[in-house]
């Protein structure tokens, strides 16, 4: 079952409650994500640790119900 996007950010938001997210589906199949995501939680952290981060705040959902998540993350 594929995850909405409203539930994508929900989830983020749990763990990074200040995060800026800007999400798009990418083939309109609510399964192929790409998200911009700002937090000053990702300061001084490498973009492999804020990609880590984020798929955190997902809880095991990537790879299952989300197929695919282009990221692109940056401290506020």
């Amino acid at each position: 079952m594929p995850l909405p996007i409203e539930e994508i950010k929900k989830l983020i938001l749990e763990s990074i409650p200040d995060a800026s997210i800007e999400i798009t589906d990418l083939m309109g199949d609510k399964n192929h994500y790409a998200a911009k995501i700002k937090s000053t939680k990702f300061k001084n952290l490498s973009k492999i640790d804020q990609h880590k981060l984020v798929y955190k705040a997902l809880k095991g959902k990537m790879g299952n119900e989300l197929h695919a998540l282009s990221l692109t993350t940056e401290a506020k």
